[in-house]
């Protein structure tokens, strides 16, 4: 049966933020929960004892808890950090670098994160035989490139596919919030708290173009999968995943459960996400077309 994932929050939320936010999360329709700082070392508003013990009482309610790992390492004291997750000895750990999948390889199981870039079959089944259990899609990957992978999956290993949320496009070594304020990365003031949901930029046209958010360049538009339920079950897709917003990400899981349980249509479904948000949507990847168009369903 597909499961229902929700991803990392990649913003820098509030401490008291977060800890709402996965109070509500407890009692939400979703099966798996990722938990961790995978943008930037420098946001910590929650250690990493404060998120096993948000796992704990996801646990608690039912639902699998993974932790995530920091996808650019790139300091001593990230590299600890790393460690320290990867022997937590409570939850599996999604591998965002090789060398996380260093760390874990014939060691523990794990879920191969999408910025390892798999695109074929031979790096599936590499991963595999290091011990991942789960692999997530690359978000440039194309329904035409899963399917034959599909057609050839390793034994016990899961496809996780993500279908809502902001494209996470790229990272650097460099902070693009801190530069937009002439502010150094060192002293960046933490000035992401300032946009929960990053911080949009637009043409000279005044159109929505990419979304800031620290040293992560996201896509303006918001990827939806939604109206791609019945390809992405005939695919044989095991995990469907959502990347949390600072608003109506409740509901947003609510109507993905609902079009997989099959009580909501598709249809229906998008129509009223349209009225949450003014970014617009976009499935051009999975459709093997330019990523910020919308096909019609």
């Amino acid at each position: 049966m597909m499961k229902l994932a929700l991803g990392p929050v990649l913003y820098y939320w509030s401490r008291d933020t977060l800890l709402s936010f996965y109070d509500d999360i407890a009692a939400s329709p979703v099966d798996i929960v990722y938990l961790g700082e995978t943008v930037c070392s420098r946001r910590h508003n929650l250690r990493l004892q404060d998120w096993l013990n948000v796992g704990d009482k996801l646990i608690d309610a039912g639902k699998q808890v993974v932790l995530s790992t920091q996808v650019l390492i790139e300091s001593e004291s990230e590299l600890k950090t790393l460690r320290n997750i990867v022997e937590n000895g409570r939850f599996m750990v999604e591998a965002n670098d090789m060398g996380a999948v260093r760390l874990l390889a014939g060691k523990l199981p794990f879920v191969a994160g999408a910025h390892l870039n798999i695109f074929n079959m031979r790096t599936v089944q590499f991963f595999a035989s290091m011990g991942a259990q789960r692999w997530v899609m690359a978000q440039e990957m194309s329904r035409e490139m899963l399917e034959p992978i599909q057609q050839q999956m390793p034994a016990g290993m899961e496809t996780e596919v993500f279908v809502y949320g902001r494209l996470p496009l790229a990272f650097s070594a460099r902070c693009f919030t801190a530069r937009a304020h002439n502010l150094p990365k060192d002293d960046c003031r933490f000035r992401c708290e300032d946009y929960p949901d990053g911080l949009a930029m637009h043409t000279r046209d005044d159109d929505a173009f990419l979304v800031l958010n620290g040293i992560q360049t996201q896509s303006a538009r918001i990827y939806n999968l939604i109206g791609e339920m019945d390809s992405l079950r005939s695919l044989g897709v095991n995990v469907l995943r959502i990347s949390p917003q600072i608003e109506h990400s409740e509901e947003v899981i609510q109507l993905f459960r609902d079009c997989m349980d099959q009580t909501g249509s598709p249809h229906t479904a998008l129509q009223h996400m349209e009225k949450l948000t003014s970014d617009g949507y976009c499935d051009g990847y999975w459709q093997g077309r330019a990523g910020l168009e919308q096909s019609s369903i």
